[in-house]
């Protein structure tokens, strides 16, 4: 019997397995461990301080770009302006217009609260009321359109609205400067539910009678 073969094999299959095995634990020792994230440390923000206190001043019969730099030299840039009266004309070039009225009014206010001028052009006499703080607010019942220009009218309807503007005198004219035109009359009525039904208006030139 051939036994001594046998037991060199077992004993060289034993050897190789023991090497192996060393071998396994000793590059798992040196392998790099992977790094443990740390929690973040909690933050608190801090709160926002409150604007200081300025003195606005009184800027009625201003012109309106000197309105805006004083207003400015005092610490308020929040600064707007409408057409005081009513007739949504945007003020372009400011050195045309003068101040009729402001909000708020003159005196302590925080720096950062809104200034609103109420304007009209050099040329034009400010009115006993503002009328441009008033102006009809986009919803589903027709508003009183009389007295106001087109260019309110249109603004104040939803933007899929179909309206048709016609001259109210019998000139037969275009209206085309609607800032420049009054509405005289109005289908539908004022106070009549709107559900898409199309709008019609008349109007006359703001220095004409309907």
């Amino acid at each position: 019997m051939r036994t001594k073969p046998t037991l060199s094999l077992i004993a060289a299959a034993a050897f190789t397995f023991t090497l192996t095995a060393c071998e396994g634990d000793k590059s798992g020792s040196d392998k790099p461990q992977a790094a443990q994230p740390t929690a973040a440390a909690p933050t608190t923000k801090a709160p926002e301080a409150d604007p200081d206190p300025a003195a606005l001043p009184d800027m009625t019969s201003k012109g309106l770009q000197s309105a805006q730099d004083q207003a400015q030299a005092a610490g308020f840039y929040n600064l707007h302006s409408h057409d005081a009266l009513g007739r949504g004309r945007a003020q372009a070039l400011d050195r045309n217009w003068k101040v009729c009225g402001q909000t708020p009014a003159a005196g302590e206010h925080p720096s950062d609260v809104k200034i609103d001028f109420a304007t009209v052009k050099l040329e034009e006499t400010c009115p006993a009321a503002d009328h441009g703080a008033d102006e009809p607010q986009a919803s589903n019942i027709m508003p009183n359109f009389a007295g106001k220009s087109v260019k309110v009218a249109r603004r104040s309807l939803d933007a899929s609205t179909s309206l048709t503007v016609t001259d109210a005198s019998p000139e037969g004219r275009m209206v085309l400067m609607e800032s420049n035109w009054k509405v005289c009359t109005q289908e539908p009525t004022a106070g009549t539910k709107l559900d898409g039904q199309p709008v019609t208006l008349t109007a006359v030139k703001f220095e004409e009678s309907c």
